[in-house]
């Protein structure tokens, strides 16, 4: 599959210094708004065509937004051509390393990811140099509400400047990873990857729901997840039948799609 960079062509070439460390004020780098929510350019358009699995994030934050914009700069002083830029911008705003990741390859194991793809740990996809995982946002674009990171609210599939990020830029690349499993990572990303199923662009199957955030505030619930944690133990909020429950559903997912793929 062809990418579409026209985005990315017209953009690149707005990006400078002064405006990478401030996106929100930059006009030249504004995608569209609507009232207090702006879409702002980020250089987050690679698609890893190599990917076995697709991380899905909510939408990069302002500090991955100023990570990808200065790579992007880098890669221009050393004479990148355009795919290469974006593929190393990508790369610098991609989260590795500390808590996150480290949940995220623990649950991955836990429910048999990792074997599924042949390697000892889900830590191998996630080396440096490697392209077994593709990292993206349900929003590719980085959205800011009032000036600050946009978290879900308003909903993405009821505010037509945010559907239209999920319709166009998620289903580009959805439909550029038909095979790949699909993880959301938290229910609004969910929301978005359940809403392309919906309409035929991912197979549902090939969908982890319901796994908890990795991220360091939920350190409780992912506990819980991976049964270092007694759930009689663990607080109301964290619900632990529900992640349990979501656990044996999950091992379960990978075990079929493991019988369908022999």
């Amino acid at each position: 599959m062809e990418q579409d960079f026209s985005i990315a062509a017209a953009m690149m070439p707005n990006i400078t210094a002064a405006n990478a460390s401030a996106p929100l004020d930059a006009p030249e780098l504004l995608l569209g708004q609507d009232g207090a929510i702006k879409v702002v350019y980020a250089p987050f358009d690679h698609i890893e065509l190599e990917a076995k699995l697709v991380v899905v994030g909510i939408t990069p934050g302002k500090t991955q937004a100023i990570n990808a914009l200065n790579a992007a700069i880098q890669a221009k002083r050393r004479g990148l051509d355009l795919r290469e830029s974006l593929a190393a911008a990508k790369l610098t705003a991609s989260f590795s390393g500390g808590a996150i990741r480290n949940n995220l390859v623990a649950m991955l194991d836990a429910i048999g990811v990792g074997a599924h793809f042949g390697v000892r740990t889900a830590a191998e996809m996630f080396r440096p140099g490697a392209k077994a995982v593709h990292f993206t946002s349900a929003l590719r674009y980085p959205v800011f509400v009032d000036g600050e990171n946009y978290n879900g609210t308003p909903d993405m599939l009821r505010t037509p400047i945010l559907k239209k990020q999920i319709d166009t830029f998620l289903a580009e690349e959805a439909r550029a990873l038909p095979n790949a499993i699909w993880l959301p990572l938290g229910p609004k990303a969910e929301a978005a990857v359940s809403h392309l199923a919906g309409h035929g662009i991912l197979r549902r199957e090939q969908i982890l729901a319901g796994m908890p955030h990795p991220s360091g505030a939920n350190a409780e619930r992912v506990a819980v997840f991976l049964g270092r944690k007694r759930s009689e133990d663990a607080s109301k909020q964290t619900n632990p039948t529900l992640l349990l429950a979501a656990f044996a559903r999950l091992k379960a997912q990978i075990s079929e799609i493991e019988r369908s793929a022999a």
